[in-house]
């Protein structure tokens, strides 16, 4: 094998392990019927013009096992806050008292379980797809190596190293979204 042409599998690993981050935030932020300051971070407000984390107008907290509040720093981010939590598709009717927004977290019943699992699914395919152009990339500089002068057998030998790094990746994915749906699932 010829050291000129190295491809930074490190790199690309790193970056995948990123996507499988991502996902596992993701993951936390559904609920499973216990009240979590996570399920809040992904929802995004438009504050002053640009879309915000919901934790970053204000302060979430969790009093109760089954209730979030979020105490809004500037009173004229509440009505915005409040439609960004009913269109975040958490299935949660948001309740105001001033600038406090209560999350009451309602016992999931069978049909908002499935629901659930079909959202982890969706999650964990964009997972999979981020993991997937990460494998493009590497391919890429593949390419470009071979086209460089890599020999033949070196760009067998990175395509599969690739492909089994991807491969890996995906295995976790799907785990890690198996695990979720049981979670979810689970009464």
């Amino acid at each position: 094998m010829s050291d000129d042409f190295e491809i930074d599998t490190d790199d690309l690993e790193r970056r995948m392990k990123g996507a499988l981050d991502s996902l596992r935030q993701e993951f936390a932020s559904l609920r499973t019927g216990r009240a979590s300051a996570t399920m809040v971070e992904p929802i995004m407000v438009d504050a002053y013009g640009s879309p915000t984390p919901i934790n970053q107008i204000g302060t979430v907290n969790v009093p109760e096992p089954r209730m979030v509040t979020i105490n809004i720093w500037d009173k004229g981010l509440v009505s915005k806050a409040e439609k960004a939590i009913r269109e975040s598709g958490l299935g949660i009717n948001p309740q105001l008292n001033g600038t406090i927004i209560m999350l009451p977290i309602p016992e999931l019943n069978e049909e908002r379980r499935r629901e659930l699992t079909k959202v982890a699914a969706q999650y964990a395919e964009s997972a999979r797809v981020a993991v997937r152009n990460i494998r493009r990339d590497g391919m890429d500089q593949i390419k470009k190596a071979k086209s460089a002068g890599m020999a033949e057998d070196d760009q067998k030998f990175w395509e599969t190293e690739v492909q089994e790094l991807t491969n890996k990746m995906i295995g976790t994915v799907d785990k890690t979204l198996e695990a979720k749906q049981a979670e979810i699932m689970q009464v």
